[in-house]
């Protein structure tokens, strides 16, 4: 059976706490995360998304779900 890809969702929290000017210590704090957990998902190196983690956030940023996921179609090379 082959491996068919069907994309992949990039997480853009990197991108909203520098619009924001917020660091990462402060959206620890106010999410009440680990700066390590945080570290993963501005790096997209997160593997599932929780969803706890996904209202965390935009609680804390004060943003919709849809400006912290952006859905990336599969490309063909």
């Amino acid at each position: 059976m082959e491996d068919i890809e069907f994309g992949t969702i990039k997480i853009k929290l990197d991108e909203i706490m520098k619009k924001q000017n917020i660091s990462i210590n402060k959206l620890s704090y106010r999410a009440e995360m680990q700066r390590t957990q945080l570290k993963k998902y501005c790096r997209n190196e997160v593997q599932r998304l929780d969803i706890s983690v996904l209202c965390r956030l935009c609680y804390a940023l004060d943003c919709d779900l849809n400006d912290l996921l952006v859905y990336v179609p599969y490309e063909e090379k």
